[in-house]
């Protein structure tokens, strides 16, 4: 379990992290969310000792890292791919890590076929695009079989299929009741992957929730589909709703709740055939959610 406890981090007069708490329990995947500069990788370097905090705790199964007596077996992590000698074989980097921490040869070939790597055991680093680079890196955190892991954007250069991958081997180790931290940007990846999300912004807690109950926040309204669709939009207007019709001919109402959009249709007689409430993706919930929080906008266009 990862638990991060009033964590404020600052670098002379910035606040990178602002009395910070969550917690990362075992046997599911969090995903890690914020824009940049939210403070996202300076939490999960405090977390491994990288950083010291100005105040508060990010503790590792209760214990700060630095106390830790072998932590490669207790805590595997991913926070920049690059940073790996490119002079060195993909098999020679991780037995170096191996025999510095008592770790056999047979655990090193074995990471490197769970990764996908087996094949290029033997090539340089530097010779690494950095898709492979990232399954280089995820096996470095694997190395140890530890239980805790950390992963700061994962899939960046990972092709469709590396990126399912990825999605997969996140979602084996939770069940195996590992703590899995991830952070990525991508929001459609995050809603396949994680089970719950904890979302910052400008260094302060936003949210901690599961993904279903983030997205259900922001309704989009409620689908309709009736063989009466004319009548039934005009009585919603009518009571208030803004109400639109889709291409395939079912309507998109907002402002009027489902129960009230069945009762005027009894009241009417009209007959229903769909309703259903519509939740937001959890992209729309996070944009909305961090709209505050977004350091760097995108201009309307560029002249």
């Amino acid at each position: 379990m990862i638990e991060v406890r009033e964590l404020t981090k600052r670098f002379g007069g910035t606040v990178a992290v602002d009395e910070l708490t969550f917690t990362v329990r075992p046997g599911r995947v969090t995903g890690f969310l914020g824009p940049n500069g939210a403070g996202k990788s300076t939490t999960m370097r405090t977390v491994l000792g990288l950083d010291r905090p100005t105040s508060g705790q990010a503790l590792v199964g209760g214990r700060r890292y630095a106390t830790l007596r072998r932590p490669i077996h207790e805590v595997g992590a991913l926070l920049d791919a690059n940073a790996v000698h490119g002079g060195r074989t993909a098999y020679h980097h991780l037995r170096c890590l191996a025999r510095g921490n008592g770790i056999g040869p047979a655990r090193v070939t074995a990471v490197l076929e769970q990764v996908g790597l087996a094949g290029a055991a033997r090539k340089r680093v530097e010779e690494f695009s950095l898709g492979m680079k990232q399954r280089l890196g995820i096996a470095n955190a694997l190395l140890g079989d530890p239980g805790v892991l950390l992963f700061d954007e994962p899939v960046n250069g990972l092709d469709p299929e590396g990126i399912r991958w990825i999605r997969e081997l996140m979602r084996a180790l939770a069940a195996e009741g590992r703590t899995v931290l991830i952070s990525s940007h991508l929001m459609s990846e995050m809603a396949l992957t994680a089970d719950v999300v904890v979302v910052i912004g400008r260094g302060r807690l936003i949210a901690e929730t599961s993904v279903g109950e983030l997205a259900g926040r922001f309704r989009r309204g409620v689908l309709v589909r009736s063989p009466q669709a004319t009548a039934l939009a005009e009585a919603m207007t009518a009571a208030g709703a803004t109400v639109h019709t889709e291409p395939d001919g079912g309507l998109a109402v907002r402002e009027l709740e489902p129960a009230r959009i069945a009762d005027l249709a009894l009241e009417l007689r009209i007959p229903v055939h769909e309703l259903t409430p519509r939740s937001a993706s959890l992209e729309e919930a996070y944009l909305q959610l961090t709209d505050d929080s977004v350091e760097y906008r995108t201009g309307a266009g560029v002249r």
